[in-house]
């Protein structure tokens, strides 16, 4: 796992240590050993830590004035042992909210899976986004780990199915894609 990189090909358009409404700003990284690690493995030292034992994040792109951002992460989403949610949502969601953040893409191929408990964090960020036509969609989570989310009711509050398998995400600007998902969104209300 040490040699899973978070995507690094945004960094022209974006920093998240570099920016001083990020709740990683300021950040400095070991680019030398590994200080993070996820049960008995060495994480590469570029994932941010939301003081989970199982979760970690790299904040890929925030774009505040059209009140985008997207978010990869690693390891393990444990709301029953570390209640990974609220870690998420009180530590870096909250503050993506507080300046104008409505639509979020998690990026969730290097999750491997999905212990889910209640879902009173879901329901708060779904609500807070819904009030301003936002969204939160899951991209790249492997099946077993949607079918965890589903069976314990996640599928309500984010949007997430094959359709949002989107290959070719790492060749689009951070704009484009976030583009193709409104629309994908967009396309699957009017279906509902």
């Amino acid at each position: 796992m040490h040699t899973i990189e978070p995507f690094y090909n945004w960094r022209d358009f974006y920093i998240a240590s570099d920016d001083d409404q990020s709740p990683f700003y300021g950040r400095l990284y070991n680019e030398f050993g590994f200080d993070h690690q996820i049960y008995n493995y060495l994480i590469h030292p570029q994932w941010d830590t939301i003081e989970s034992s199982t979760l970690y994040l790299k904040i890929l792109f925030v774009d505040y004035l059209e009140g985008t951002a997207i978010i990869e992460l690693i390891g393990e989403w444990n709301d029953v042992i570390d209640n990974d949610i609220m870690l998420l949502k009180r530590q870096v969601i909250d503050k993506m909210l507080a300046h104008s953040i409505n639509r979020f893409v998690l990026i969730g191929e290097n999750i491997l899976n999905f212990h889910g408990d209640i879902d009173d964090h879901y329901q708060e960020w779904y609500e807070a986004v819904a009030d301003d036509a936002g969204w939160i969609c899951a991209l790249h989570f492997r099946p077993h780990v949607m079918e965890e989310m589903l069976k314990n009711n996640v599928g309500y509050y984010f949007q997430f199915n094959e359709v949002f398998n989107i290959v070719e995400w790492r060749t689009m600007r951070p704009h484009h894609l976030i583009r193709k998902i409104d629309q994908l969104v967009t396309r699957q209300i009017a279906n509902f």
